[in-house]
């Protein structure tokens, strides 16, 4: 079973699609007036919050040429959990016919359920700039916000992803002097509900189905009867056209038996 190696990336497009949802957020500042004296972006990036925590404590002055740009919003994987709720049948398959021969079909069988735990991270050096953004995120999470991902594109499957909101707290790392830097920091936890996908392999197309039936089975000699075969109508169908099928049932007096190695009626030796 192991050993067979593939890959979807479909816990990387779970990653991307999160961090796409956040990656337009802008903020303005206004002078006492309600004027508007700026509008940016708010930048987002994939790590820890404590990694940006300390790269503002090392740099409390900012004087430093390079120094990390507040606000912005950080977010990082936080647990991958079987969900057991969501549980498929796991002999079930998708079957698919394969783009580069008609005679074959791809076939996988049911995904397996996980939960992905993200933390989200808003930072902010004034209150107003964090809770600009934290307004802009909540309203659309009434508790989920579903996407939409390619899961499979070589099998043709699109599937709802819910993004589930589960907390919010909040931190001011405010203390000491006037010369340090505060950092006003918002986390959110979501769960997002995906599939993992296993391998896909290939199988024929079956296009013939034949039955043999017997009313009398000797040890030895056994003497078919009836022959009941079925094919799809037309013969040239593939496993996802709409076809219907044509059935046929032979009788006989012989005591023939199909051979499965030439495809035809022999006698018993």
């Amino acid at each position: 079973m192991l050993g067979q190696q593939f890959y979807h990336e479909t816990m990387r497009k779970v990653v991307v699609a999160f961090g796409t949802i956040f990656n337009n957020i802008n903020i303005v500042r206004k002078n006492n007036s309600g004027t508007i004296i700026q509008k940016m972006k708010v930048p987002l990036a994939y790590g820890p919050a404590q990694k940006f925590l300390t790269r503002l404590d090392n740099d409390p002055s900012l004087k430093n040429k390079v120094a990390v740009t507040l606000p912005r919003i950080g977010f990082e994987i936080a647990n991958l959990a079987y969900d057991p709720v969501r549980k498929l049948n796991r002999v079930q398959k998708f079957k698919k016919v394969k783009s580069t021969d008609k005679n074959r079909l791809d076939v996988q069988y049911m995904p397996v359920p996980y939960n992905l735990d993200f933390s989200l991270y808003v930072m902010a050096k004034n209150s107003d700039d964090a809770l600009q953004i934290v307004e802009q995120i909540l309203p659309y999470f009434q508790p989920d916000y579903t996407i939409t991902l390619n899961d499979m594109s070589d099998m043709g499957i699109k599937r709802d992803v819910p993004i589930i909101l589960s907390s919010v707290s909040y931190e001011d790392s405010y203390q000491g002097n006037f010369e340090e830097r505060r950092a006003i920091m918002y986390t959110m936890t979501f769960t997002a509900k995906f599939y993992l996908y296993g391998p896909v392999t290939s199988d024929k197309v079956i296009k013939t189905v034949q039955v043999d039936q017997y009313t009398d089975m000797p040890v030895n000699a056994p003497k078919r009867e009836q022959r009941y075969t079925v094919t799809p109508n037309p013969i040239t169908a593939d496993a996802d056209d709409n076809f219907g099928f044509n059935e046929t049932t032979s009788f006989f007096e012989d005591a023939k038996n199909f051979d499965e190695v030439s495809g035809t009626d022999k006698e018993d030796a």
